[in-house]
């Protein structure tokens, strides 16, 4: 073996260690991601698809979301544009089930299933751990680094349970409709369904397999639909990961409050929709027209805000949450669509703003009084709105701070060290290739004196 062989073996010797630690330092926490389809649910024109799926795929273990996304798409895995297909909303339920239940099943009768529910405001739903609605493919749901969504951890799991979850798929067909917006405002009129009182419209008149009216003599086929659901995850560490607590807040929340007196502990009557009257006619031509619902709430427990989004249907402008003094704690605007493509289909709700503060710069007190706003357009009525703010919360803790802010510094020290560790390489690879051409000149020059060719 030549000197120069030997000293090749020598440099990839000791590069591969170098470039394998920094790939193995990055590959620690890796945010891994995994792609499901839900089961299939089919629809005609005019036709509600309002099911829920048990057990469905979704990632096991002791892990930490870091986020979950969703869209409608066709059996080509095309997006389904909402002017065809209206998503009313996905929710992502975690639940204990029985080991025995089958996977897949539909129904909502969850039977002996424990539900685990969020850091649970209301009393009589919201219970979800993800869910957004038509806004979905521009709304993002990432949770920063150090934080994340706590799920499996096998200690808190019963005997003879397991970790699963159930999702449930909302969607509405308004191809051919006769009035697009009136069927996915779920108005009791257009699906010809009479529900007790002053209820105009809501999810109680678009339910599973009802049907919303379509132009007479309008015909489209039965179209295959699928939830296509994306979610990030890290295998959890609790070393370096601080867990979120999830609350939902409803604007039209009835909260009463605890009594000591009676014992009678804080009630919310969480009513999730509401209706809008439209404003008299001379004002509605000036675009003056705003219809605000407010609603005061207190948290269990409160800490560092981590990321907040709102929820709303088309006609909102924005809704906002604030702390006592009137500081704001997120304000989320919906974002309109302006063309005819999956994402931006003029008129709907294409998405949310987000708000993720900076690590400890917005923290919500035990026992504060937070006031959410829900503003409206009321130009012209509205039925089955929703004002929803949808909040991470984390314990407010010196290790939360310090791996805040250890996280941008963690990323930028593995940049640099990747750059650095690759520089080195290339630097080293330069070398070599230089001393290489050098022995081959003389070699060359050492044949021409003996006769050979010369190699270059």
């Amino acid at each position: 073996m030549s000197s120069l062989q030997i000293l090749c073996l020598l440099w990839l010797q000791l590069q591969i260690p170098q470039i394998h630690a920094n790939i193995s330092h990055n590959s620690i926490h890796k945010v891994k991601t995994e792609v499901f389809l839900s089961p299939k649910f089919e629809l005609e024109p005019g036709q509600v698809s309002n099911k829920y799926y048990v057990d469905v795929d979704f990632p096991r273990g002791h892990l930490g979301l870091k986020s979950v996304d969703a869209e409608v798409v066709d059996e080509a895995g095309k997006p389904v544009p909402l002017h065809e297909t209206y998503l009313h909303h996905w929710v992502l339920l975690r639940y204990y089930l029985r080991e025995e239940d089958a996977a897949g099943n539909d129904h909502t009768d969850f039977g002996d299933n424990i539900p685990i529910k969020n850091s649970d405001i209301c009393d009589n739903g919201l219970t979800q751990y993800y869910g957004i609605g038509a806004e979905t493919r521009k709304t993002a749901t990432y949770v920063p680094d150090p934080y994340a969504v706590e799920i499996g951890n096998p200690a808190d799991v019963p005997g003879g349970y397991k970790e699963g979850w159930v999702l449930n798929v909302h969607a509405i067909d308004t191809r051919g409709a006769r009035d697009k917006l009136g069927c996915t405002e779920c108005r009791c009129d257009l699906y010809n369904v009479t529900v007790p009182g002053n209820y105009k419209g809501g999810v109680s008149c678009c339910y599973d397999e009802s049907r919303c009216e379509v132009e007479q003599g309008f015909h489209g086929a039965k179209k295959s639909l699928y939830l296509r659901y994306t979610v990030k995850y890290v295998e959890w560490d609790q070393l370096s990961f601080v867990p979120v607590m999830i609350y939902i807040l409803d604007v039209a929340d009835v909260w009463t409050r605890a009594d000591e007196s009676s014992g009678a502990k804080d009630r919310h009557n969480c009513a999730v929709e509401y209706d809008i009257d439209s404003c008299p006619t001379d004002v509605a031509k000036n675009g003056g027209c705003i219809h605000s619902k407010i609603v005061t709430v207190s948290l269990p427990a409160g800490g560092d805000v981590i990321y907040g989004v709102g929820h709303q249907h088309a006609g909102a402008t924005a809704i906002a949450l604030y702390g006592e003094g009137g500081r704001v704690i997120c304000s989320s605007n919906p974002i309109y669509g302006q063309g005819n493509e999956p994402g931006d289909e003029a008129g709907y709700v294409v998405g949310m703003s987000t708000c993720y503060p900076s690590p400890g710069s917005v923290k919500i007190s035990n026992g504060e009084k937070l006031t959410l706003v829900s503003n409206y357009s009321n130009d012209q009525s509205h039925t089955g709105v929703m004002g929803l703010m949808y909040i991470l919360v984390a314990h407010s803790s010196d290790k939360g701070h310090k791996l805040a802010l250890r996280a941008p510094l963690q990323a930028l020290e593995t940049m640099i060290t990747s750059k650095f560790v690759w520089s080195i390489a290339l630097v080293g690879f330069a070398l070599v290739l230089a001393l290489a051409v050098m022995f081959f000149v003389l070699k060359g020059r050492e044949g021409r004196d003996y006769g050979y060719e010369a190699m270059i």
